[in-house]
């Protein structure tokens, strides 16, 4: 994996720009580093001062928190034989089960994470219900 270059080397950059020493071109070439570096490293360095490198990627929280998995837990028991999209939208009623008690709309893969992060399984479907829900599974407690 990449690494963002060193701190020093960016201060030399800055230090060499700031004293003229050449052309952003020059400096990419003296410094063995590229023309785009030396452009973005300045611009960074204009708008507000700090030469560190930007945050690379990171872990991502779940948007549904352990402390909400009780709140699909108990959705589940209340009805058993909820399709996963109807744990998300409530077909009938066009409500949202989840949104409506948390504030959060999620995907139905989202709730599949949920669901298996709960231990519950996903029931197969039989004949009649592949016609009624070509492409949901229903969960079971």
């Amino acid at each position: 994996m990449p690494v963002s270059y060193s701190r020093d080397l960016r201060e030399r950059v800055i230090m060499a720009c700031v004293a003229k020493e050449g052309s952003q071109r020059q400096l990419a070439q003296r410094f063995k580093i590229s023309l785009s570096f030396v452009r973005n490293l300045l611009r960074q360095y204009r708008t507000n001062g700090q030469i560190e490198a930007k945050r690379r990627g990171g872990y991502q929280k779940p948007t549904i928190q352990n402390e909400d998995l009780s709140i699909i837990q108990s959705l589940v028991e209340e009805k058993n034989d909820l399709l996963l999209r109807e744990l998300c939208v409530g077909v009938a009623r066009r409500r949202h089960r989840y949104a409506e008690r948390t504030g959060i709309s999620v995907s139905i893969t989202t709730m599949h994470r949920a669901v298996e992060k709960l231990g519950l399984r996903v029931k197969k479907k039989s004949l009649c219900q592949r016609a009624r829900y070509p492409t949901s599974a229903r969960v079971k407690a």
